[in-house]
């Protein structure tokens, strides 16, 4: 009998022109440094495709989001609404701005944040809702925003795994005063590290330039709108390399294709794996109202911790490598001596029952069914 080939989780996209305009520019004799002008291609793709008023390319979505929490004035005492099932970047960039975090709970049927436990924890000190679009799947945007609005409180978007995702035909990013996106190996679109923020009032552009310039209006100066440049306010350096920007640019040139093909990859696991959901032996992603799918992940949520440690264990001796996710961060090593001690239990029912399966643009048909049938065989055996 042949043996299983491995399945990685993860396989970094190359659809083929990357290395080419990372060629172009090296050889092209003009900056290989930030600003250069496949970072602004980049930009203006998205500046273009999304309607923004300013799309900026970053190192990270992790810097894109620190630029936002400079673009708020956080400032210590300011409290700043956080999913806790998420990654440390979703509350780092606004932590480092002195501000005081305070964690809620996902919804009971899917892991983007419950609404109704924002409002619960809303305070006159509120200054900012971060809303986590978990795989891909926009958070109930409508009620956050509505509730937002309603409390003068600003909206952010950690958009990092929801490129090309969509909330009642608004493309997610867009929609709250900032947004930000990923292009870490592991999203659907890379550079090996990237990000993006989408700024989306106008009023917001210019000090936007000047944060991500090291605090400088040296964008400005570049325009030729003024004679010098100087320190004008608090920034860093997030402009990201020429390099980088090259290869997202050849990224961005198959952006359809990869997006088509996640796609498919995604719907090929509900369609193999719904018999689970059918049985009632594990549950699929649930896809909330007004949503759509991006193919950025796929994961299914078992029955409890025990299980989802065998089915990892199995799936690594056929040489399948699947994971689980988040440590909710209320309960993490750094922040649990901060938190109120409210109980999130569907946090930790994430925590402790999904898993995620292999999903990357250059997996075949025949691996997504092998990964299925050992899915598959495994619970047919618990």
């Amino acid at each position: 009998m042949a043996s299983i080939p491995k399945i990685p989780f993860n396989v970094p996209c190359n659809v083929g022109g990357e290395l080419r305009y990372i060629a172009e520019a090296i050889n092209g004799n003009q900056k290989i440094s930030g600003d250069g002008p496949f970072t602004k291609r980049c930009s203006e793709f998205f500046q273009h495709r999304y309607a923004v008023a300013k799309a900026v390319l970053t190192t990270s979505c992790t810097d894109a989001l620190e630029m936002a929490g400079l673009l708020l004035n956080l400032k210590p005492g300011d409290e700043v609404i956080v999913p806790s099932f998420t990654f440390v970047s979703s509350a780092n960039a606004f932590a480092l701005r002195g501000a005081r975090l305070v964690f809620v709970d996902s919804r009971e049927d899917e892991p983007n944040v419950d609404v109704n436990r924002i409002a619960e924890v809303i305070t006159p000190k509120t200054k900012a809702i971060i809303a986590v679009h978990y795989a891909g799947f926009a958070c109930a945007m409508d009620e956050i925003t509505t509730l937002a609005q309603s409390r003068h409180v600003d909206v952010v978007e950690d958009a990092a795994q929801a490129v090309e995702s969509f909330y009642r035909g608004r493309r997610l990013g867009t929609i709250g005063r900032f947004g930000t996106l990923s292009f870490h190996e592991t999203k659907n679109l890379i550079c090996g590290e990237g990000g993006l923020l989408f700024v989306n009032r106008q009023e917001d552009v210019k000090r936007t330039e000047i944060i991500r310039e090291k605090g400088t209006n040296r964008t400005a100066f570049f325009r030729g709108e003024i004679a010098k440049y100087s320190w004008v306010d608090l920034g860093s350096s997030f402009l990201p390399s020429e390099l980088n920007a090259a290869y997202l640019f050849g990224q961005l040139e198959s952006i359809d294709l990869i997006q088509n093909r996640r796609v498919e990859i995604y719907n090929r696991y509900c369609a193999c794996l719904k018999v689970l959901e059918d049985q009632g032996k594990a549950l699929l992603p649930v896809v909330p109202n007004g949503a759509t799918i991006n193919g950025h992940l796929f994961y299914l949520l078992c029955p409890n911790l025990s299980v989802r440690t065998q089915l990892i264990d199995f799936l690594k001796s056929q040489n399948i490598h699947a994971t689980f996710h988040y440590v909710p961060l209320h309960s993490s090593e750094y922040f649990s001596e901060f938190h109120d001690g409210r109980v999130l239990k569907n946090c930790d029912r994430y925590s402790e029952q999904l898993v995620r399966l292999p999903l990357f643009f250059a997996m075949t048909d025949e691996m997504v069914d092998i990964v299925c049938s050992e899915v598959l065989k495994f619970f047919s055996q618990v």
